[in-house]
């Protein structure tokens, strides 16, 4: 069955350039006492894949005048595992070896996702990077998705929702008229809802260090933090986990631009905070279902409690609001835009993403009981965020088994040091437990 593309859907796989692939990721370390455990894992995930609906889904663009610009998702006619699951030679470096395999973009023609296994070489672990594109799976969808190919599981399932009715591809003739004056109406809503967002953002500056020429390269990198610790911070300064992380973010950030030369006077990047509408507890839909928080981080604030507290009121102050108002719900304009809009103006709309905000700082939620592949336990989970056009960082965040795992993907021209940055989230969680008293 076709399944068409939602408008948010349709703008994800529109915005991608060579430069900029629209693919999130994840990379799993497993430990394992087989130096043939890798390829193994190769053999399940093919085999386990073959039997996933929504992995052999693939995206086809609709070109009829009833549907001109939209798009699809069926299922691929001549779906083979092989093309999507891949075993590579041993390495001493995940991360480095993931940083390479973020640049390519995925295959469209194909269903766009894939699965990289990684051997150690010391033969005790293992890793897996997957990777979907943004137009297949959200935060949320990805995990389904990634789950449905691991060692299956005792959970209870997820409550029914009730079916959403198709959207129709052929609309019915004699209501061109009233579709066509619907599509102007909400062309005219999107550019006055973008109006009032630019107006908002008036007077913020872009910080030089997070943008950065499209070079198409990638780098990445992940650091484990001790949940207990962000635990202790919060207990002191109140706020939740989420506030505590985002933080850091913002702490790391001063420590990285001092010590490269940028300074981090009078500096307070953007940050877009992605928000989830998909109920996880329920059956997920295919597509995305996100909002998204606005905030200045205080990266020129010295003082790292102040930082803290700052951070909690503005993401206090968002929540108030909600997801659906404020200049941070830039999603949901995709809803007013109509599928040509999207097809045209993808590259335009690529290049705006600099214009809202200057760094994504995204929250993945992983399962809080341990996962497998062919028996052998996952250790580490970095997630990593596409990049946007002209920007150098993107900073994605999961808790998972008692740590915090920060997964950090840049541009490897413009942020050569992110290994440096990388060290400086784990000294900001050194700073606030000794600003606690901890």
């Amino acid at each position: 069955m076709t399944d068409p593309l939602a408008p948010l859907d349709l703008a994800f796989w529109n915005i991608e350039t060579a430069e900029h692939p629209m693919h999130l990721g994840a990379l799993g370390v497993f430990t394992s006492h087989s130096p043939t455990a890798g390829a193994h894992a190769a053999d399940l995930l093919a085999a386990r894949s073959a039997a996933v609906p929504g992995l052999r889904m693939r995206i086809r663009d609709v070109w009829r005048p009833s549907a001109l610009g939209s798009a699809v998702r069926e299922p691929a006619p001549e779906f083979d595992p092989l093309d999507h699951v891949r075993l590579h030679p041993p390495t001493g470096d995940f991360q480095a070896a993931a940083g390479r395999l973020m640049e390519r973009p995925l295959e469209r023609e194909r269903p766009p996702w894939e699965a990289h296994v990684l051997p150690g070489e010391d033969g005790a672990s293992f890793a897996v990077l997957f990777k979907f594109h943004h137009a297949l799976a959200d935060g949320l969808r990805a995990l389904t998705l990634a789950a449905a190919v691991l060692d299956p599981m005792d959970l209870p399932a997820p409550r029914p929702r009730p079916a959403e009715p198709p959207r129709p591809l052929l609309p019915d003739v004699r209501r061109l008229p009233e579709l066509v004056r619907g599509a102007l109406f909400d062309v005219g809503r999107a550019l006055d809802i973008g109006a009032s967002v630019a107006v908002s953002t008036l007077g913020m500056r872009s910080t030089p260090a997070l943008s950065a020429a499209p070079t198409g390269t990638r780098r990445t990198a992940g650091v484990v933090v001790d949940l207990d610790d962000v635990h202790r911070i919060r207990k002191v300064v109140g706020g939740t986990v989420n506030d505590v992380t985002i933080a850091v973010v913002a702490g790391a950030l001063r420590r990285w631009l001092d010590e490269r030369g940028d300074g981090s006077d009078g500096v307070a990047p953007r940050a877009l905070i992605p928000v989830s509408k998909r109920r996880p507890r329920t059956a997920h839909p295919q597509g995305n279902r996100l909002s998204g928080y606005l905030m200045r981080l205080p990266v020129h604030e010295p003082d790292p409690l102040v930082r803290l507290a700052v951070v909690r009121a503005a993401m206090d102050r968002n929540k108030d609001a909600g997801p659906n108002r404020g200049a941070g719900a830039v999603a949901l304009l995709a809803d007013h835009v109509p599928a040509l809009g999207h097809r045209f103006g993808g590259p335009l709309a690529a290049q705006a993403a600099r214009l809202w905000f200057d760094i994504l700082v995204t929250s993945v939620p992983l399962p809080s009981f341990g996962l497998k592949l062919g028996g052998n336990p996952v250790t580490e989970v970095f997630p990593y965020a596409p990049l946007a056009a002209g920007q150098s960082l993107a900073v994605a965040i999961s808790t998972y088994r008692g740590s915090v795992h920060y997964g950090l993907v840049a541009d490897a021209e413009a942020v050569p040091d992110l290994d440096r940055f990388a060290h400086a989230l784990t000294e900001e969680v050194e700073t606030l437990i000794t600003a606690c008293g901890s």
